[in-house]
């Protein structure tokens, strides 16, 4: 058993113009988006589409198609045509405008640390995105927010994917993942103030996503948002695969939370694909569960299960845990031994006390400050000033940032440098096909004129395009293709070599 596996991160970022409260995010999102566009190693060659073809959102993993207008890949066409921006960078990842706000989806990985790396490349993007766009004659300063909330109502999604075995039911997925998902939360939310989705009441919450979901089971991601999303769309070989979409979480700047969020997951998928659940820490009102652990930054609610039993989200964390030791057992490489060891660490700090973790994990962090300053001024929850706080937090900018500038006065534990990050925000991960994507349009601007997670498409000229499928993530690799980008100075040369094989 490995907490290994391919995975990545969608975030939407919040988005605001400084003055213009009546901006429009669509057109803002897309000046974002255009003005990283304009970096030297994107702009030399002409841009490459994205690729909607094979794209097939509306099939639902309990067995069935839907139909109608739910969704439309001409409409994805029609808004590129009139001008929503989409660019595919090179290392790998896609940035672009989804409806309301620019969005980062990171490129395929295999281990949390690398989801943290280039998830963290995402939050550099946005911020030199959005300097990049307030020195643009015409546009001016756009604010950005790793946040999934404008407290007003809305919310914007922070999802994560992982490939798993297609001969796992997903009724079990359902079952036994829905537990986690509801509890582990006290490790991952990223805090916020206000409860009830347009924060109407004034208190502290552990998570921001938490009161906008409303159903177990579903494939909607913006209305009616779903525990367990169906979503059947592997992007890879579907006989083989199963992309499991993740859309309940919060957008995590702590370093250590994202890992620990991505890491557990991926151990407890192991466990599902192996039948390690019983059943037994099934959770009897999830969705109502699920608003009440995060309303209580105490960590005391106890949650009621299906059995009768009564306990905390600390309690069936452990118990998920201890079930996850015996499972990996004492040979478990260094990758998964470290999930294992932060996760039971972090379990133990949240029973003792959870500001243990202020330098560790976003949502003690966030209500440290909030804390302090609320003493200091006397503030209650409502207070304006507050909410600044709380917003401020989020922001992308360094030298604005709340979060950055814990960073930058050591406050807060790290696993990364920033010059990883930065060489991240060109330079695709080396073990997944994510290699051949990025150092095809690294290599051939010019000649790759459409691409998606499972194809690049070359013009070679002779009137023809020619589709790279790549269905197997873990091929195109560095030790699989990255020799041939050596000595492959056109891509006509790449596709001989390739079509040959």
């Amino acid at each position: 058993m490995t907490v290994r596996r391919i995975m990545g991160t969608e975030i939407e970022y919040g988005i605001s113009v400084p003055g213009q409260p009546g901006a429009n995010p669509m057109v803002t999102s897309s000046q974002i988006v255009n003005a990283y566009a304009a970096r030297p190693e994107l702009s030399k060659g002409g841009r490459a589409r994205w690729d909607y073809e094979e794209e097939t959102p509306l099939r639902d993993a309990r067995g069935f198609t839907y139909t109608g207008a739910l969704y439309d890949p001409a409409e994805n066409l029609a808004d590129e045509d009139s001008g929503l921006a989409n660019v595919i960078l090179t290392n790998g990842a896609r940035l672009y405008v989804d409806h309301a706000h620019p969005e980062y989806s990171t490129p395929e990985v295999t281990n949390p640390r690398e989801i943290v790396l280039f998830d963290k490349a995402g939050e550099m993007t946005m911020a030199e995105a959005a300097l990049r766009a307030a020195h643009t004659p015409g546009i001016g300063p756009i604010n950005l927010y790793k946040n999934n909330t404008d407290n007003k109502g809305a919310s914007y999604g922070a999802h994560e994917n992982y490939l798993m075995s297609r001969q796992t039911p997903f009724a079990d997925i359902v079952a036994h993942f829905t537990p986690f998902l509801v509890t582990r939360q006290i490790f991952c939310g990223a805090g916020r103030i206000g409860i009830g989705q347009d924060a109407s009441e004034h208190r502290f919450q552990i998570s921001q996503r938490a009161d906008f979901f409303e159903v177990e089971v579903g494939l909607e991601t913006t209305l009616k948002r779903p525990i367990i999303n169906t979503r059947d769309e592997p992007h890879a070989d579907a006989e083989r695969y199963r992309r499991l979409h993740v859309i309940i979480g919060d957008a995590n700047l702590a370093e250590y939370a994202t890992f620990l969020k991505v890491g557990t997951a991926s151990i407890v998928l192991s466990m599902i694909e192996s039948g390690v659940f019983d059943g037994t820490l099934g959770i009897a009102e999830p969705v109502a569960e699920l608003r009440a652990v995060s309303h209580d930054p105490s960590l005391k609610h106890k949650i009621e299960l299906r059995n009768g039993k009564r306990v905390t989200a600390i309690e069936l964390q452990q118990s998920i845990l201890e079930q996850a030791e015996a499972y990996c057992g004492a040979d478990a490489d260094p990758d998964t031994r470290e999930v294992l060891d932060q996760w039971a660490y972090v379990l133990d700090a949240l029973a003792r006390d959870p500001m243990e973790l202020a330098d560790m994990l976003d949502w003690p962090a966030k209500l440290s400050l909030l804390d302090r300053y609320r003493e200091r001024e006397n503030l209650g929850w409502g207070a304006a000033k507050l909410q600044a706080i709380d917003l401020q937090y989020h922001d992308v900018r360094p030298e604005k940032g709340l979060y950055h500038r814990l960073v930058a006065r050591g406050k807060m534990k790290r696993l990364l440098t920033d010059t990883e990050i930065i060489n991240a925000m060109t330079e695709p991960p080396s073990d997944t096909r994510a290699f051949f994507r990025g150092r095809c349009l690294a290599r051939y601007p010019s000649e790759v004129v459409a691409a998606s997670w499972d194809s690049v498409i070359f013009d070679v000229g002779a009137d023809s395009l020619v589709r790279v499928p790549m269905m197997e993530p873990e091929k195109g690799t560095k030790a699989h293709v990255g020799e041939l980008f050596e000595r492959c100075e056109a891509a006509k040369d790449l596709l001989d070599i390739i079509t040959a094989d």
